[in-house]
């Protein structure tokens, strides 16, 4: 079954949100804001989280200023990990160590080069198990 990708954003993100979804067309099902007016992160956190947990193998995109208000209403769901990246080899790494399900992007302190750079390496990347999957059963 082909993933699901859902991406999402703040106003502070969504210049950002928008150079991703140009980039890759129809990779992603974009679930907003559709502008740059003042909302509040966490109902885009939530509803993006709330798709994950119905599609069966879904993955997010989230995108506020700092990264830090997504992943905290992220977060909250006992089903997610979702993980700040400022740069690619994190993006790899929160998918090779911590399983995330969720990359979060400071879309206020990433240009859009570093943040395909990250998307990419987030989606390409696989769970390393062993480990890891023991450190993330006790979370």
């Amino acid at each position: 079954m082909k993933e699901k990708i859902f991406i999402a954003s703040d106003h502070a993100g969504f210049e950002l949100k928008e150079k991703l979804v140009n980039h890759y067309g129809s990779l992603f099902d974009d679930l907003g804001t559709n502008n740059e007016e003042s909302v509040d992160y966490p109902d885009y956190a939530n509803n993006l989280v709330k798709n994950i947990n119905k599609a069966s193998n879904g993955k997010g995109i989230l995108i506020c200023g700092s990264g830090v208000g997504m992943s905290i209403a992220a977060n909250r769901d006992p089903n997610i990990r979702a993980a700040l990246a400022f740069n690619s080899k994190v993006a790899e790494l929160v998918r090779q160590h911590n399983d995330a399900n969720i990359l979060v992007l400071p879309g206020r302190f990433i240009n859009i080069q570093e943040a395909i750079k990250c998307v990419d390496n987030f989606l390409k990347t696989k769970f390393e198990g062993g480990r890891h999957k023991r450190r993330i059963e006790k979370i």
